[in-house]
């Protein structure tokens, strides 16, 4: 599968650099160095969003929540130069799926775009194994998609990993450090608002979708 990549990046030189990196795995890169350029293309999304927060032209994180707004299950990683907590927070919580503080190897970023395609694009099997039926609600994990009464419910990328990891060990409790494991692959790098915030997200999108807080540890779904 030949996978879009858009690339938001404004200084010149490592926007060349990015672009040759993620070219060499054979992937389609549309290359922008301005955030109007990219907020123009929102309508047509690539399958991957790697975003700069510092733009010069618009917020970075206005055009994050645009994108996520718009297409909820395109996953995306954003960077900055500030390697700031609140700009880690802040994009997380907004829907992106990862984020890298710059400066950085090219490698890295290939290795997280990597990670995050085999999941979120994982080849579909027998589509009738993949439909799973909860409290109303249609989860196919082949598609990644949740419909309830045959209305498609749109969830981001990190909202619909956590719904499958409620469902994959249905009723067992989960701590904030094991949920940072399972959906971001670290609990060191992330904080408990981040998991917080996102359970908040899942119960107002899925408000059928039992998710019970066991206070001061963490949760459990289903």
């Amino acid at each position: 599968m030949e996978y879009r990549i858009n690339l938001v990046e404004d200084e010149q030189n490592l926007n060349e650099i990015l672009t040759y990196y993620l070219e060499q795995e054979q992937w389609q890169v549309t290359s922008f160095k301005t955030g109007l350029a990219a907020k123009k293309v929102i309508d047509y999304p690539p399958h991957l969003w790697v975003l700069d927060i510092m733009l010069p032209d618009i917020d970075g994180i206005q055009l994050l929540m645009e994108i996520k707004e718009k297409t909820p299950q395109v996953p995306v990683i954003f960077m900055s130069a500030r390697n700031s907590d609140m700009d880690r927070i802040m994009g997380l919580e907004l829907g992106s799926d990862d984020y890298l503080a710059k400066p950085f190897l090219p490698r890295e970023l290939v290795i997280r775009i990597k990670k995050i395609l085999q999941r979120v694009y994982k080849p579909e099997e027998d589509a009738e194994k993949n439909i799973v039926s909860i409290n109303g609600y249609q989860v196919d994990t082949g598609k990644r998609t949740v419909t309830e009464n045959g209305e498609q419910i749109d969830l981001t990328s990190k909202e619909y990993d956590l719904l499958l990891l409620f469902i994959d060990i249905r009723g067992q409790a989960l701590s904030r450090e094991q949920i940072l494991e399972r959906i971001w692959g670290s609990s060191s790098f992330y904080t408990d608002r981040v998991v917080d915030n996102l359970i908040k997200r899942l119960r107002k999108k899925l408000p059928n979708f039992n998710i019970e807080t066991i206070y001061g540890y963490g949760y459990r779904g289903g």
